[in-house]
């Protein structure tokens, strides 16, 4: 059945409304095409009545100027072609559908076209001077008319740009959807909605979707402003502790859920960027190479039991008397104990300095003297560990000396991972002038470390608070 009569349409509709089926149940009882046909007709008829399951005998002509006006509608507002389609007293929503594509095929020549061939006239030859003047004046109309649009996109530019910055300096997010849709609804009085939108390639149904939620009651914004102080305290966590630190202060929250979050708070780690060449002590073999007995074995159930250490070398800018910038160096030794990776000790010196290790071995000692199994100190093989008076200091403690092997900084993974985490998280990417500015960034990252900043594999807890945990748990 190609063409359906009024009654037939009639008494689906009535079935749909008094609740006996669905559009795709009904579409299969009637033998229609698809349930899409008789969403269209219980549209009509709850629009414009009977009136609107009447077939329409002849075929309704509009004019330019009022499709134009229909196009216009539904491009400066929200309205859907639906909504555009009953506004107007139109009973076929496709209908506009294909002005706008026509529209956005041909212009206003795509509207004017109607069905069949074109009539035959006899027209009288123009003459040539008129003509030519005719399509001058007509060419720099439209030379004109495209300079104007080219002035009134880059307007929209400049003021779209400019509430950019506003919104980058107040820490609101300028790359979702939504904060672009925001900025739309903003420059609404100065510009009209389709230019706004075309200008900025942003898509209607995009805009339409976000205008719609402005207003809603954000259910999750309790847990945002969490997430914000989260980030202004520790900078560096990604999705996976800040979950963890929002179930610390109370907020039972998924980790999906906070990953959406943190796109559109527009809080994602960027610090993460490209190392540069680490330093190397090794110099040969200058002393004792001691064998390998951590062989990779860095978990342990004893506090204070295995100990690592390792140096690594940071760079700042000093400006001299003359003006000249110069490169200088500092060096960093800790000593990590494998249990918690909690740092007992360090050093920062500015130069690889035997003396300033002695002074960091010595302390880690005093600190790990209360472990009732025998210690071992791990390290690579450079030149201060292999140092007479460093193994003489183990020796005298009764502690075993361990070196991972030539050239595999993979022996000492647990080491090399806190370097790169330190690196990354307050080095990388930034300029130190100073000595004392450096060494200071430091020691608060390690203050920061030890007692802040939690780890995954410590139960999400931090270095500090797992050691107490377990020694509550011991006892």
């Amino acid at each position: 059945m190609s063409k359906y009569t009024f009654e037939f349409k009639f008494k689906i509709v009535q079935e749909y409304l008094s609740g006996e089926g669905g559009y795709a149940f009904l579409a299969k009882k009637h033998n229609v095409k698809d349930g899409n046909q008789i969403h269209r007709w219980v549209n009509s008829y709850r629009e414009f009545g009977e009136e609107g399951l009447l077939r329409k005998r002849q075929n309704k002509k509009y004019s330019v100027q009022f499709k134009l006006s229909a196009i216009e509608l539904y491009q400066t507002t929200e309205m859907s072609y639906r909504e555009v389609a009953n506004s107007l007293g139109i009973n076929n929503a496709p209908l506009i559908v294909n002005w706008m594509r026509h529209y956005r095929d041909a212009g206003i020549d795509g509207l004017s076209k109607s069905k069949g061939r074109p009539p035959i006239m006899n027209e009288k030859k123009a003459n040539p001077a008129t003509s030519n003047k005719s399509k001058t004046s007509s060419t720099d109309q439209e030379r004109i008319k495209e300079l104007e649009k080219q002035v009134r996109t880059l307007k929209i530019q400049n003021a779209f740009f400019k509430r950019i910055e506003e919104a980058a300096k107040t820490g609101s997010p300028t790359k979702t959807n939504e904060s672009i849709a925001r900025i739309i609804v903003s420059l609404r009085g100065q510009f009209k909605l389709v230019e706004l939108l075309n200008t900025l390639n942003f898509p209607k149904a995009t805009y339409m979707y976000w205008q719609k939620r402005f207003n809603r009651k954000n259910v999750d914004q309790t847990i945002e402003d969490e997430m914000l102080k989260i980030r202004q305290q520790h900078k560096d966590y990604g999705y996976l502790r800040i979950t963890q630190e929002l179930r610390h202060r109370g907020f039972l929250v998924n980790k999906k859920k906070v990953q959406r979050l943190i796109r559109k708070l527009d809080i994602r780690v960027e610090t993460y960027t490209r190392k540069s060449r680490k330093y190397s002590s090794y110099k040969g073999k200058v002393g004792t190479v001691a064998k390998n007995l951590i062989r990779r074995r860095f978990s342990t159930t004893i506090s204070h039991q295995k100990i690592t250490t390792d140096t690594t070398e940071f760079k700042y800018f000093k400006t001299d008397t003359s003006g000249i910038v110069q490169t200088k160096k500092l060096y960093l030794n800790p000593f990590i104990d494998m249990f918690n990776s909690e740092v007992l000790s360090y050093r920062i010196y500015r130069k690889p300095n035997a003396s300033m290790v002695l002074e960091g071995l010595e302390e880690a000692i005093t600190i790990t003297n209360n472990c009732p199994y025998r210690r071992t100190f791990h390290s690579d093989q450079g030149w201060i560990y292999q140092m007479r008076a460093y193994t003489d200091k183990l020796e005298t403690n009764h502690i075993f000396q361990s070196m991972s092997r030539k050239g595999n900084c993979l022996d000492n993974a647990l080491m090399e991972s806190f370097f790169s985490q330190l690196k990354q998280e307050i080095f990388y990417g930034k300029n130190y002038h100073s000595f004392k500015e450096l060494k200071s960034a430091i020691d608060n990252y390690i203050q920061y470390y030890n007692n802040e900043r939690i780890k995954r594999k410590l139960n999400y807890l931090s270095p500090v608070e797992f050691r107490k945990a377990s020694q509550i748990m011991a006892y």
